[in-house]
């Protein structure tokens, strides 16, 4: 039997019949005659020694060999695919595609496009709000805003400011607790988007921090960051709010952080892109006018005391 590949179009036939599982399907997707395509499809057999579909009445089957390729040559397809659309990304420098987690979208990045817009108007923006840990290639990305404990030893990564919690709060709602021992009779919100951290990084350790015993389980909780926000900003309750998410809002008045201990996550937001792609122009700018915006809200926070959280 030889080793030789068959030819890409024999392979590409198979592909599309074996999808469809039929060759007229086959071959109005491939714009070719059904004819054709069943010559491609014996001549890819005839190389392979034998058949790879039974061919019934109106109607064909893959054989054990045509189940043993059609994977292989799907994924193999796919490959190909993935990899043209990289190489097509690598001369587009005016299309940014970016995935971010739907709070860091709401509350960090929305807020602030108007002045990336401003100073690079020849970049488009398109953003995939999305918790999915996406293949950047394969998905057509360009750069992904991650936070979590991530293992990317095969791209590009800026880890962005350290990531703490703390109590955040409107200024109404700060002046009826003035105090930590207060907040025992607050109403508490919950962001259940950071419950993966572990140490856990949440109420009833701010409290064993602040030397406090209390550890509260009642109060509206949140799957989003950005909804739990939400419902601080409106004044619901107080919540344990995360820098990215809250230093906006600190900056602008809406919210305060009246207690100025916070607990340290040990996790960052992540900056990531693939190896080589940071040098090209429109990523390298949105690199720096994250990590510009980032420095501009810094003194908001000069004042926090960082702890890390126990185990």
């Amino acid at each position: 039997m030889p080793d030789r590949l068959p030819p890409l179009t024999a392979l590409r036939a198979f592909d599309a019949a074996a999808r469809h599982m039929s060759f007229a399907k086959a071959a109005e997707e491939l714009h070719v005659t059904p004819a054709a395509l069943s010559f491609q499809i014996k001549s890819l057999e005839e190389h392979l020694g034998t058949q790879v579909f039974r061919r019934l009445n109106r109607a064909v089957e893959l054989t054990e060999a045509g189940h043993a390729l059609a994977p292989g040559v799907a994924d193999g397809f796919q490959t190909l695919a993935t990899a043209w659309r990289a190489a097509e990304r690598t001369q587009d420098n005016h299309t940014l595609t970016v995935t971010a987690g739907p709070a860091f979208t709401a509350k960090w990045l929305a807020p602030r496009l108007y002045e990336f817009a401003q100073a690079h108007p020849d970049v488009e923006l398109r953003f995939a709000a999305s918790l999915k840990m996406m293949d950047l290639a394969r998905d057509g990305i360009d750069v992904a805003i991650r936070f979590g404990y991530g293992n990317e030893e095969n791209h590009y990564v800026l880890p962005l400011a350290e990531e703490w919690v703390c109590p955040v709060m409107t200024p109404e709602m700060a002046a009826r607790f003035p105090t930590p021992a207060s907040l025992v009779e607050a109403p508490l919100v919950f962001d259940d988007s950071i419950s993966f951290l572990n140490p856990p990084a949440d109420w009833a350790t701010w409290f064993k921090v602040m030397g406090i015993d209390h550890a509260p389980t009642h109060g509206p909780r949140f799957s989003q960051a950005d909804h739990a926000v939400d419902a601080a900003l409106a004044g619901v309750g107080i919540v344990l709010g995360r820098r990215a998410l809250v230093v906006k809002d600190l900056a602008d008045g809406r919210l305060v952080a009246p207690f100025p201990t916070a607990l340290n996550s040990g996790v960052r937001f992540r900056f990531l892109c693939a190896k080589g792609a940071e040098a090209r122009p429109h990523i390298a700018a949105f690199r720096d006018w994250i990590v510009t915006e980032i420095d501009r809200t810094s003194h908001v926070t000069d004042s926090m005391t960082l702890v890390d959280v126990p185990g």
